[in-house]
């Protein structure tokens, strides 16, 4: 089946994967966006962030998606932190532990387990996951499912590739991006030691806003 696109007719297939690539496109992106998103609201509230807001708001994305039957490790990286910050969190926060098995049992009384079929939930976190650099496999795992499962979803789901895709590219932008930061930063750093001279002590860069940084790593 042919269709009129532009002025050129188009196979309606070849149509249907430019679609499937444009809304994998958006999705992805807006899932990189928002930390940028929450900033922004807060922003125009006029509150400055603050990294008990951040911590909060990350509780808060852990807590929904362990009322969507995922497990620690999907949880953690919903969150958008190392899975030994979570507990950190479940050993040191009351109120977080109670929440988090509150959300558990929701999950449970309603049937959503990571045993189940694959579900948006699972598939927020492998897009997360290799948006963040790990492989499909790795990202598949921490979300609950088997290599022999993703890959048939993969197969199966053709709108399931086209948003694996697209998150890659994310990532190589990113990776470019942290890439040529960090050069500067080298030769900025570079330079501040040949000004200082020899003897004095020396500070490696880091980010202090960085939520893979658990609270033992961070500088003050």
């Amino acid at each position: 089946m042919y269709e009129h696109m532009a002025g050129r007719t188009a196979p309606a297939g070849a149509r249907g994967s430019a679609e499937r690539a444009e809304s994998a496109a958006r999705v992805v992106a807006w899932l990189a966006a928002r930390d940028e998103v929450e900033h922004a609201l807060r922003d125009a509230l006029g509150r400055p962030p603050s990294q008990r807001d951040d911590t909060v708001a990350r509780m808060a994305e852990a807590l929904r998606a362990a009322a969507q039957g995922l497990g620690d490790p999907a949880v953690a990286v919903a969150a958008g932190v190392p899975e030994r910050m979570l507990r950190g969190w479940l050993e040191q926060d009351p109120a977080f532990a109670t929440a988090l098995r509150a959300a558990r049992a929701l999950a449970a009384g309603h049937g959503l387990t990571a045993e189940g079929g694959a579900t948006p939930a699972m598939l927020r976190v492998v897009l997360d996951a290799v948006g963040r650099g790990a492989s499909w496999p790795v990202a598949g795992r921490l979300a609950g499912l088997s290599v022999r499962r993703f890959n048939r979803l993969r197969q199966t789901t053709p709108g399931v590739e086209a948003l694996l895709e697209a998150a890659q590219r994310v990532r190589s932008r990113t990776t470019r991006g942290r890439e040529a930061r960090a050069a500067r930063a080298g030769s900025a750093a570079r330079r501040a030691d040949a000004d200082a001279g020899a003897g004095e002590r020396r500070y490696r860069l880091v980010r202090l806003d960085d939520p893979m940084l658990s609270p033992t790593d961070r500088v003050s």
